[in-house]
């Protein structure tokens, strides 16, 4: 087993506190509640030392509760409405209040407009992430990703995470434009790429070693980190089955180079390693 692991994606919930609307269908199984302690056990003897817990649905009281977490958990990347007038205050408190907020999501795939990602109103609130030093996760689909690539040439100085690898459809065998959409998102400097969330896009997870390879090949060490997607995971595989697929896309680097996806991309991008951000003095 390599050196300490930072698993960069997960998440906690609990139904009974708020309703999450993605939970229907085979998801329903995960309608009850993820906390602390189930973590705990998910990551007992797989070398993960910390983690960042990623927002689930569009509540800021869901982010606050997270910023509360602590234990494994050295980052949070919350939800804001961005399209809010006063996003930039919004986000100021709860950079100042406890915990470490590191980064923002949206549900982005879930907008009816495929070009969500560039609206003014939009892009006004993702440029107060870029002033703030916030990384912005992107989770999207290859119907999205042409916005994330205009997004990327618009704010250059906005640090942009993809998730989940953009959600190729392993199961249908999309490649090529998948591909295609991840190697240009890859040539911006400030773009990084998560290695999570492929084994619940195939069925029964066929060729998932196949897509991870290509990720870390893609974007290279130094702009890939592992995320296991727990508990969202647990429907196609187990937490260890979905690091060993990480385990496995990253055998043929050097030990350094295997760090940097196993934890340090990862501690690079949140900032996990320096003091919790603050608000700039105006």
């Amino acid at each position: 087993m390599p050196g300490p692991i930072v698993d960069a994606h997960h998440h906690l919930w609990d139904p009974a506190a708020r309703p999450y609307p993605w939970m229907t269908g085979p998801a329903t199984v995960l309608r009850r509640r993820f906390g602390p302690d189930d973590l705990a056990d998910a990551v007992a003897g797989t070398g993960v030392t910390a983690t960042v817990v990623v927002q689930a649905v569009s509540a800021l009281d869901e982010t606050e509760e997270l910023l509360a977490v602590g234990g494994l958990v050295a980052g949070v990347v919350g939800w804001v409405d961005l399209t809010a007038p006063d996003v930039a205050d919004t986000l100021g408190r709860l950079i100042d209040g406890p915990g470490r907020l590191v980064g923002v999501r949206h549900q982005t795939h879930d907008e009816p407009d495929p070009d969500w990602l560039v609206r003014p109103d939009v892009l006004r609130g993702l440029a107060v992430l870029r002033d703030l030093g916030l990384p912005f996760d992107l989770l999207v689909r290859s119907r999205e990703v042409p916005a994330a690539i205009e997004l990327a040439k618009q704010l250059p100085g906005l640090e942009l995470v993809v998730d989940h690898a953009a959600k190729p459809d392993i199961a249908a065998g999309e490649w090529t434009g998948w591909l295609d959409g991840l190697t240009t998102l890859a040539a911006f400097p400030q773009v990084s790429c998560k290695l999570s969330g492929l084994v619940t896009e195939a069925d029964p997870r066929q060729g998932v070693d196949r897509y991870a390879r290509a990720v870390v090949d893609v974007f290279g060490p130094d702009a890939t980190m592992f995320g296991s997607d727990w508990p969202v995971c647990t429907l196609a595989a187990g937490y260890g089955d979905v690091l060993d697929v990480a385990l496995r896309a990253t055998d043929h680097l050097s030990d350094s180079d295997r760090a940097a996806v196993l934890a340090g991309t990862a501690r690079r991008v949140y900032r996990l390693d320096t003091s919790p951000r603050r608000r700039p003095c105006t």
